[in-house]
């Protein structure tokens, strides 16, 4: 059986990490929805730099868009939000079928927005109109800034996908502003079992970091931990879901029908090729979480994953992983911080990217004018 679609019998959805115009319309993103059960879709500014960048599928549209006057900025958001929404209505079907579980498609903020609470709020609850999906969830960063929009936007009932997480730190106050949103939601008289959110957790980038740490050590008895990091982190997180989401600070909620705030685990392809190209598929694998999963990495899984009950089990050395990069002098806390603060900065480059590759083609595809 196709291990991809194996997942769901483990209470694992597989997300796609990628969109490109060329495939919401030519079948193969269909055919991953019939053949390969994929359940979901996530973009972020990098995806669309390199789709709108490195292709001519949006050409047309960019012409006729630069003909009648629009600037830059506009392009891309009328090219943005006309992918999301012919995605959202290829989910349409199984988002329906899955009673809003699963068949979300997910736009970004921008991420010059990360540090500004009122900018990320308002241009989220702007984005949520254009494309103007039910199956539409507007991806917010975990940034200090970020977390009272997040609150907000959940309060107002819109469908919320929290990015650029990677510590325990990062879970608990995004986790908290999930549940403080609901209940602002509830008390203005809102329905508490409308909104949908993912907490998105970032995986292979911890190990590069950390392993660029330990190997800078050139100690030997700590090569064991190599490769070690990254899958424990997540692990120890999936046990505070459990907590939260299961125990009593979740559970007037829950009864009132409202949705848990799955963990999903996202830069899930391996960076280093020394490890299996499936690893984070592999040891992530557990009830209520989402497995976003970029296309490499996806035909990998397809051919040559493992399917079992991974993220419930070894729990305990996740932990002992965790104490001994403490005991040696690794500073997690201090590496995922910089992380978030790289990853803001990182999406913040490839947007501005995308900017100068749709002003380029405005100006060759209207002769410069």
């Amino acid at each position: 059986m196709n291990p991809l679609v194996e997942l769901q019998a483990q209470g694992q959805s597989f997300w796609y990490d990628n969109i490109r115009r060329k495939f919401l319309h030519d079948g193969a993103l269909a055919g991953l929805i019939d053949a390969d059960g994929l359940r979901g879709m996530t973009s972020n500014p990098s995806i669309f730099e390199k789709a709108i960048g490195g292709s001519d599928d949006y050409d047309d549209q960019i012409r006729q868009l630069a003909a009648a006057g629009a600037e830059t900025g506009a392009i891309y958001e009328a090219l943005a939000v006309q992918d999301i929404q012919d995605a959202c209505d290829l989910f349409a079907g199984l988002f329906a079928e899955s009673g809003g579980g699963d068949g979300y498609v997910s736009l970004e903020v921008s991420p010059h927005l990360a540090r500004d609470t009122a900018g990320t709020a308002a241009e989220a609850k702007r984005l949520f109109t254009a494309v103007n999906r039910p199956n539409l969830m507007i991806k917010v960063p975990a940034t200090p800034e970020g977390i009272p929009a997040i609150r907000a936007l959940i309060g107002a009932g819109l469908n919320i996908n929290v990015t650029l997480m990677f510590s325990m730190a990062h879970y608990e106050a995004v986790s908290q502003a999930y549940i403080d949103g609901l209940n602002l939601l509830a008390e203005s008289g809102g329905d508490a079992r409308q909104p949908a959110s993912v907490a998105s957790f970032f995986v292979s980038r911890v190990d590069t970091a950390v392993d660029n740490k330990l190997a800078a050590l050139n100690v030997p008895a700590t090569n064991a931990l190599m490769g070690k990091t990254a899958v424990s982190n997540s692990k120890v997180v999936y046990q505070r879901y459990q907590e939260i989401f299961h125990g009593d600070a979740f559970a007037a909620l829950r009864e009132a029908g409202a949705r848990p705030q799955r963990l999903l685990w996202a830069s899930t392809s391996a960076k280093n090729p020394a490890y299996p190209d499936t690893l984070y598929i592999d040891e992530l694998i557990g009830p209520e979480t989402v497995n976003t999963i970029p296309p490499q990495t996806v035909d990998a899984f397809r051919d040559h994953g493992r399917v079992a009950a991974t993220l419930e089990s070894g729990g305990d050395e996740a932990r002992r992983t965790l104490a001994r990069l403490a005991q040696i002098g690794i500073d997690l806390d201090a590496i995922t911080e910089k992380l978030q603060e790289d990853g803001v900065n990182a999406f913040a480059a490839s947007f501005d990217k995308l900017m100068q590759a749709i002003e380029r083609k405005r100006a060759t595809l209207t002769g410069g004018r």
